[in-house]
C-alpha cells in the first residue's frame, strides 16, 4: 500500500540547509567585490535571496504536483522543445566574457543549459519506463536517448559550456546503467565520450592549458595555474575551524568567482575544515535519501527520475567541490544549492521538489 501526503523531511531539511546557508555564504563572499563593482556590497546577495525565494516556491509547488504528471509524451516533448529553442536562441543574445550562455530576461540571467539537465532526466525516465526490458538493443532503446541527450549537449558545448556537457552525460549514463546495460555498451560509449572530449579540449587551447596547468599548477602560479593555486590558499589557511565570515582572505580579488563556482573554497577559509564537511555532509544525505526515494518509488517512472535528479544534484556538487580542492581541472559549473545565480538554484530546487513528491508515493514494502 502507498503511503501518501507524506514527504522525506530528512531531504527537505538537508536542502534547507544548504540554501540557508548560500545566502549567507554569497554575502560574506561577494560583498567587498559588489562594493566596488555596484557601489552597493548587497548586490549579489539580494539577487540571491530573491532566487532563494523563487526557488522554494517553486519547490513547494513542485512537491504538490504528481510526478506521475510528467509521464505523458506531449508534456515531455513540449519541454524538449522549448529548452531547445532556449539553447538556440542564447547564440543570438550578447556574449558574456565570451560564452553565449545567458538570455536576459527582465535584468537576470537565465542559463537554459541547467533546465537541459532537467529536461533529459524526463526524457531518459520515460523512455527507459517503457523500453529498459530491451535496454541492449541499441536502435530500439539506446539510440532515441543518444540522439536527444547528444543534441542537447552538442548545443551546450558550442556555447562553450564544457562542464554542464559533462555533467548532463554523466547523468544520463547513470540512469542508463541502472537500467540494465551491459559493460561493453557502457565501455564503449565511455570511450566514445572520451574521445570527443578530448578533441573538444585540444580544439580551444584554453581549454588544453587548464589541464596543463592543473596537473602542476604552482609551475605557472601566476598564470593558467591561478585559479587552482588561490583555492588552495583559501582551503589550506581554513585549517579546522576557519578564520571567521567577513574575514578578509582570498576572496578579495585573489580567488575568481568566489560567490559562484568557488563558494566552496571561501566556505573552506572561513568555516574551516568543520564547515567545509558540514555541507560534504549535505550532499551525501540527498544522495542518500535521494537513491532511498528511488529504490523505494513505487514504478519505475518514479524510480529513474529520482535516480536522475539525485545524481544531477550530487554529481555537480562533486564535480564542483573536486575543482576547489584540485583534484579536478576548472570546470566553471556551480556548486548546487549554494553558489549565486538563479538558474541553478531553481533547477536544483526543482529537483528536490519532485523528489519529495516522489517520496510521498513511495511503496512501504520496497527495500
Amino acid at each position: 500500500m502507498a503511503s501518501r501526503l507524506k514527504s522525506d523531511r530528512v531531504l527537505f531539511m538537508a536542502a534547507l540547509v544548504l540554501v540557508g546557508a548560500s545566502v549567507v555564504m554569497v554575502y560574506s563572499a561577494s560583498a567587498v567585490i559588489a562594493a566596488k563593482e555596484f557601489d552597493d556590497g548587497y548586490h549579489y546577495v539580494t539577487r540571491q535571496a530573491l532566487w532563494v525565494v523563487l526557488g522554494v516556491s517553486v519547490l513547494a509547488i513542485a512537491m504538490h504536483i504528481d510526478y506521475r504528471t510528467y509521464r505523458s509524451d506531449p508534456f515531455v516533448w513540449t519541454v524538449i522543445g522549448i529548452v531547445t529553442v532556449l539553447l538556440i536562441a542564447v547564440f543570438f543574445a550578447r556574449p558574456v566574457n565570451g560564452a553565449h550562455r545567458w538570455l536576459m530576461i527582465a535584468g537576470f540571467g537565465i542559463q537554459p543549459a541547467e533546465l537541459a539537465k532537467f529536461a533529459c532526466v524526463l526524457f531518459t525516465a520515460l523512455v527507459l519506463e517503457r523500453r529498459m526490458h530491451r535496454i541492449n538493443e541499441v536502435r530500439y532503446s539506446l539510440l532515441p536517448i543518444g540522439i536527444v541527450a547528444g543534441g542537447l549537449a552538442a548545443l551546450i558545448l558550442n556555447q562553450p559550456d564544457y562542464g554542464t556537457t559533462v555533467s548532463l552525460l554523466l547523468v544520463v549514463g547513470v540512469m542508463v546503467f541502472a537500467a540494465g546495460l551491459q559493460y561493453r555498451y557502457l565501455i564503449a560509449g565511455t570511450a566514445l565520450l572520451a574521445a570527443v572530449m578530448v578533441r573538444e579540449l585540444m580544439r580551444e587551447e584554453y581549454r588544453w592549458r587548464r589541464v596543463i596547468s592543473f596537473l602542476d599548477p604552482w609551475a605557472d602560479r601566476f598564470g593558467d595555474g591561478w585559479q587552482v593555486v588561490q583555492s588552495h590558499i583559501a582551503v589550506g589557511t581554513g585549517g579546522v575551524f576557519g578564520r571567521g565570515l567577513m574575514t578578509p582572505g582570498q576572496k578579495l580579488f585573489f580567488l575568481p568567482e568566489p560567490h559562484t563556482d568557488f563558494i566552496f573554497s571561501v566556505i573552506a577559509e572561513e568555516l574551516g575544515l568543520i564547515g567545509a564537511s558540514a555541507v560534504l555532509l549535505c550532499f551525501c544525505v540527498i544522495a542518500w535519501r535521494g537513491l532511498r526515494i528511488a529504490l523505494r518509488a513505487e514504478d519505475s517512472f518514479g524510480a529513474f527520475v529520482a535516480l536522475g535528479l539525485t545524481t544531477m544534484i550530487c554529481a555537480q556538487a562533486l564535480i564542483n567541490m573536486s575543482v576547489a580542492l584540485g583534484l579536478l581541472p576548472p570546470k566553471g559549473i556551480p556548486l548546487p544549492l549554494l553558489s549565486a545565480g538563479g538558474s541553478s538554484m531553481l533547477v536544483s530546487l526543482l529537483g528536490i521538489g519532485v523528489l519529495l513528491n516522489i517520496s510521498q508515493h513511495e511503496t512501504e514494502t520496497a527495500t
